[in-house]
């Protein structure tokens, strides 16, 4: 498959994604002149950091199924962070908020409330249209706003002041990946329902783009906004069109929109994307999504399963409710480790600073030692070197905007009891 046209031609990168279990991407890091490492490495941090975060992850609105393990992926991030204050003197608190999504408009309580007691980032939202509703009063006040599953291009060319950041790659990468899917599948007609987003427009373009590049053709469109309850309309006008796959550009509303499918359009013709792929079990019958596929940014479950199984065992012993989904959890995790890497590098809790250094501990610069644990890489630099975090979801390695250069995603496909797992051809 060919390669995409970065959404920025100025930081041109190269895409490369192959249709298997699992596609990956890579690119050169970016150097910036003044920003490379101090002669001996790094900068030693101060002698105690008392660093104070907060989360504006979905516990409403129609993400909330990403709220458990993304905000489970900051917990298990905090207990390993606060295990090794002792050997480097960073202590760190987390304030829990809700996004909400668009409609409920949690996040304008919430992001006061959070400002308010003295952050200095914020995790958070999952949702790209929310993200955009409160990132100019984030960063605005000097907050960085990291976001663990925001995909949406908007943010590439952002005026968000060196403030944002993510671990989930753009859109780019996942549209590519699912349009060459379904014209491999023998799809030459798609059909797409399709959030009307930020999200759903932007990945439904990349798709579409994809899927015609490659010689398909693209026979329905129709959107819905935040907040709908009754998709009648979409699911006829797409049917109507007769298409060989389906595209399923959306949030939790899939739940309302898949009943209406079945039985009338064939299971492994659809395809999921992340915003709604999800473990559902007994919701339907048996075997109602067998075949069915989809995309999720990430590396695929089963490759980081030692991840997932102490994710369980903490939350378990932490006596949470047990997580039926990961979406996400590893790119929670390590927006926290490396938000508490960037404050160590700097030696400040400032929001500014440690914004300075996130590309830096991200090994977006020359000069850094591969590490993969919070510990190991808080000794690199605590010690006076200049460390590279290569985490759980990915190596990461921010680019001098705050997108990851390096990211994957994963594809999955769902058995007879509508959970998915990961597809490998």
């Amino acid at each position: 498959m060919g390669a995409i046209s970065p959404a920025n031609p100025a930081r041109s990168r190269s895409f490369k994604a192959a249709v298997t279990g699992i596609a990956l991407i890579g690119a050169t890091a970016l150097v910036l002149s003044g920003c490379a490492p101090t002669e001996g490495g790094g900068s030693t941090p101060a002698e105690s950091l008392d660093l104070k975060i907060g989360t504006a992850l979905p516990q409403t609105g129609n993400l909330a199924f990403l709220g458990p393990p993304e905000e489970a992926g900051v917990k298990y991030a905090l207990s390993q962070i606060q295990d090794a204050k002792a050997d480097t003197g960073l202590s760190l608190d987390v304030v829990f908020g809700d996004s909400g999504d668009t409609d409920n408009k949690a996040y304008e309580t919430e992001i006061p409330r959070l400002l308010g007691e003295d952050v200095s980032a914020i995790i958070g939202a999952a949702s790209s249209g929310t993200s955009l509703k409160f990132i100019d009063q984030v960063v605005g006040a000097g907050v960085i706003q990291f976001s663990p599953a925001n995909t949406s291009d908007a943010f590439t060319t952002y005026d968000d002041d060196g403030l944002y950041f993510r671990t989930a790659p753009s859109d780019t990468l996942q549209g590519e990946v699912l349009g060459n899917l379904i014209a491999e599948d023998g799809a030459q007609t798609l059909g797409m329902i399709v959030l009307n987003d930020s999200y759903g427009t932007g990945l439904a373009k990349y798709v579409s783009d994809a899927f015609t590049a490659a010689g398909g053709e693209v026979v329905a469109q129709p959107t819905y906004n935040t907040g709908d309850t009754n998709f009648d309309a979409q699911i006829s006008e797409v049917l109507a069109a007769n298409p060989d796959a389906i595209a399923l550009i959306t949030f939790d509303e899939i739940s309302t929109i898949l009943p209406g499918l079945f039985g009338k359009y064939p299971a492994d013709q659809l395809y999921f994307v992340d915003g709604n792929l999800k473990n559902f079990g007994d919701a339907f019958p048996a075997g109602s999504l067998t075949g069915a596929k989809g995309t999720l940014p990430g590396l695929t479950i089963d490759t980081i399963s030692d991840f997932t199984d102490a994710l369980d065992t903490f939350v378990a012993d932490e006596g949470l409710p047990a997580l039926e989904d990961y979406s996400y959890a590893a790119e929670s995790y390590d927006a926290t480790i490396l938000i508490a890497l960037g404050a160590l590098a700097a030696g400040s809790t400032d929001g500014k600073d440690i914004a300075a250094k996130l590309q830096e501990v991200s090994g977006g610069t020359e000069g850094g030692t591969k590490c993969t644990t919070y510990a190991d890489c808080a000794k690199i630099i605590v010690e006076g070197g200049q460390a590279d975090y290569d985490g759980i979801s990915g190596p990461i390695t921010f680019d001098q905007v705050g997108d990851p250069t390096e990211a994957s995603i994963g594809i999955y496909q769902y058995g007879e009891d509508n959970n998915y797992a990961a597809y490998n051809g």
